[in-house]
C-alpha cells in the first residue's frame, strides 16, 4: 500500500464530518471499501472522501441508500474518480431528482391550496375530493401521487 494515497477511518470521519460509525456503517452497505492492513486496522483511498461527500449530498436529496449504493457501484474501484465518472453519474441522476423536484412543488402547491381553504377535511372537500372519490382510488396521499 502505498501510504500517501490511503487514511484512515478516523481522518475520513474528521474530513468528512462523518462519525466513525456512521463510516462503518456506509461500508457494512458497500458504500464503502476499505482496505486493510496486517493489522486489521482499516485503510480508505483519499478519493473516499468524495464518496462520502456524493453520500452526504445524495441523501439530502432524498435518495435512498439503495439508490445512492447503485450510483457508487458505476464509479471505478482502485482510483479516484475521474471528472467524467462524476459527470455520468450526475447525468444519471438528473431525471430522478427532476421527479423530486416536481413532486415537492405539487405537494407544496396543493398543500397551500387546501389549508387555505379551511375545510381540512378530505372526505368533504369540494375542492379536491368531492364526494371522497380519492378513497376508491386506494390509500395514501392519491392527489400528490397520482
Amino acid at each position: 500500500m502505498t501510504e500517501h494515497r490511503f487514511i484512515t477511518i478516523g481522518q475520513l470521519a474528521e474530513r468528512t464530518g462523518v462519525a466513525v460509525s456512521a463510516i462503518r456503517f456506509y461500508e457494512e452497505k458497500g458504500l464503502l471499501t476499505a482496505l486493510r492492513t496486517s493489522g486489521n486496522q482499516r485503510r480508505f483511498m483519499r478519493s473516499d472522501i468524495r464518496r462520502v461527500s456524493f453520500i452526504l449530498i445524495a441523501q439530502k436529496l432524498g435518495l435512498a441508500l439503495s439508490e445512492i449504493e447503485e450510483q457508487l457501484a458505476t464509479l471505478p474501484q482502485g482510483r479516484a474518480p475521474t471528472l467524467t465518472d462524476w459527470q455520468v453519474i450526475s447525468r444519471g441522476m438528473r431525471s430522478a431528482i427532476d421527479e423530486r423536484i416536481n413532486l415537492l412543488t405539487r405537494t407544496r402547491n396543493q398543500l397551500d391550496q387546501c389549508i387555505g381553504c379551511g375545510c381540512l377535511s378530505l372526505q368533504k372537500c369540494q375542492l379536491y375530493n368531492k364526494d371522497d372519490r380519492l378513497g376508491a382510488k386506494g390509500p395514501g396521499p392519491r392527489a400528490v401521487l397520482d
